[in-house]
């Protein structure tokens, strides 16, 4: 079976990529896992360390090829407020839970939890149900190849 073993950086859609891999959040945060890639590519992901693969990275095989890293859409909640300082407030109240963020110019984005939703809309935050790729500040204690999530 073929193996991924390196990372390329930030290659974008202009990679000469062999296939394409969608993958969710948790799934970018994988060391060691079976792939299957859209056009039907399978090859073990074999890296030394846990990765933080953003969409637009490639994994690169041992024969040199790349594989395109795209971030798959996932159920996600979309959180607005009236102003500035009540985006803040409300970013609090979720990093004081330890959730993963994503921050947005004009909004915040979390992962679907109706518990949550409710917390927000409570705070007096518009939530919506959306559909997107997912990704989150890496936190103040995110280092190269670490992934910490309560």
């Amino acid at each position: 079976m073929e193996r991924a073993t390196e990372i390329v950086k930030g290659l974008g859609r202009a990679a000469r990529a062999v296939d394409v891999i969608r993958l969710d959040y948790d799934m970018r945060h994988r060391r060691r896992i079976k792939l299957k890639a859209a056009g039907g590519l399978a090859f073990l992901l074999d890296l030394p360390e846990v990765p933080d693969l953003r969409d637009g990275d490639a994994l690169r095989l041992e024969d040199g090829r790349l594989v395109l890293v795209e971030a798959a859409p996932e159920p996600l909640m979309e959180l607005t407020c009236t102003d500035a300082h009540h985006l803040a407030r409300l970013a609090w109240h979720i990093g004081n839970r330890h959730l993963s963020l994503e921050v947005r110019e004009n909004a915040l984005r979390i992962r679907a939890d109706h518990v949550i939703a409710d917390m927000a809309r409570g705070l007096g935050a518009v939530v919506a149900s959306i559909s997107a790729p997912f990704e989150p500040e890496k936190g103040a204690y995110h280092s190269h190849g670490a992934h910490h999530e309560h």
